[in-house]
């Protein structure tokens, strides 16, 4: 009994000097915290040792980047097979990894990232590391626990641009991307919303659905692999030895299994909250038009770009589609689409914000370059 008493007006006191609420989180992760804590320590304690720090960056890049991205490619796929076992998908996904990166190091000379990391200002692996650069990934699995759905490419990319050109080069095909992939997704489902998507409602889907959304789904899946393995290979020799790709692989690989036992993890309400991704049919045409908008973006340049800004901007504009010609309650009230869309753009401009703040504190040279852009 006093051993409960004592708990008790502890709590009590540390719940006075703290706002309930605050309290109240702090309670729900503290073993998020204290792993979060314990990662800074080991990119502190890492860093100024090059050949253990561009592992422990990868190790932390690599499951933050598959983490936050996951609700680009394989969030739909997640959404709509909710009823299937969870180690089927993943063998599934992480088969298609390892093909489309053996692929890669195989013919580009030991480079996994499809020469994503060829252009300017990214050709070169880093010999030394900042305390920031090996941190970088920390962020951004603070902010996929916030769920915010922000740019990886930007977020991990601009800590090692070389120049600022780099960074505006990335910036600039990113928000392409994004009104592309808006214009996209409006034009399209202003079409399907009373056709495709009127049939979808009263009908069950066919038993051929499944394999032509599995095939779909993977191939969208290797597509953003060939975009957005440059995001976690940055801190690696840009051509691996068999070694480190093994090294490089099976992490990746075994990551992904932990993000489909936990079914994509809280990141995944992005998709869950927008309209009908969890049937199957329309899962498979929103894969299908990024697939398409990844291909082209694949094929213009080899400038890295962020395929999170993509994704929300068809996402965007499929619900901004489907309120508009919606008669069947199918899409969500214009105010609330509104909503959403202001929401996760927002969250992505924060995550610009956040990369272009740890790149001028990572560069000097980055940051007089931004400085002077800007007119200072």
């Amino acid at each position: 009994m006093t051993n409960n008493s004592n708990n008790g007006n502890e709590n009590s006191f540390a719940q006075s000097l703290i706002p309930n609420s605050f309290y109240n989180i702090i309670r729900q992760e503290r073993i998020f915290i204290g792993l979060i804590g314990l990662f800074f320590f080991i990119a502190g304690v890492s860093f100024p040792y090059a050949e253990i720090a561009m592992w422990v960056g990868f190790l932390f890049a690599g499951y933050s980047a598959i983490a936050n991205d996951s609700i680009q490619t394989i969030g739909t796929f997640l959404a709509s097979n909710q009823d299937k076992k969870w180690w089927a998908l993943w063998i599934y996904i992480g088969g298609i990894f390892l093909v489309t990166v053996s692929i890669s190091w195989f013919l580009f000379d030991g480079d996994v990232s499809y020469q994503r990391l060829s252009s300017k200002g990214f050709s070169e692996a880093p010999t030394n590391f900042s305390f920031l650069q090996v941190a970088a990934p920390i962020f951004l699995l603070i902010l996929t626990r916030m769920r915010m759905p922000v740019s990886t490419t930007f977020l991990l990319l601009s800590s090692f641009a070389a120049d600022a050109e780099a960074i505006t080069s990335v910036l600039g095909k990113s928000l392409s991307g994004y009104f592309l992939a808006f214009a996209a997704g409006l034009i399209v489902w202003l079409v399907v919303t009373k056709t495709i998507e009127k049939k979808f409602s009263n009908h069950k889907p066919a038993s051929y659905w499944l394999p032509i959304q599995w095939i779909i789904s993977g191939t969208l899946w290797a597509v953003w692999v060939m975009q957005d393995a440059a995001n976690i290979a940055v801190y690696l020799p840009r051509s691996l030895s068999f070694g480190q790709f093994l090294g490089f692989g099976l992490f990746i690989f075994f990551g992904l299994g932990l993000l489909f036992y936990l079914r994509g993890d809280r990141i995944q309400q992005i998709v869950t909250e927008k309209s009908r991704v969890t049937d199957i049919r329309s899962a498979t045409i929103i894969d299908f038009i990024y697939a398409i908008l990844l291909v082209y973006k694949l094929t213009i340049s080899t400038v890295p770009m962020s395929t999170t800004w993509v994704f929300l901007g068809l996402l965007a504009g499929r619900e901004l589609g489907m309120s508009i010609m919606d008669a069947l309650g199918l899409g969500k009230p214009m105010k609330k689409v509104l909503k959403i869309i202001t929401k996760d753009l927002s969250f992505a401009l924060f995550g610009l914000l956040v990369s272009i703040l740890l790149a001028i504190s990572i560069n000097a040279d980055v940051r007089t370059e931004l400085l002077n852009m800007i007119g200072y």
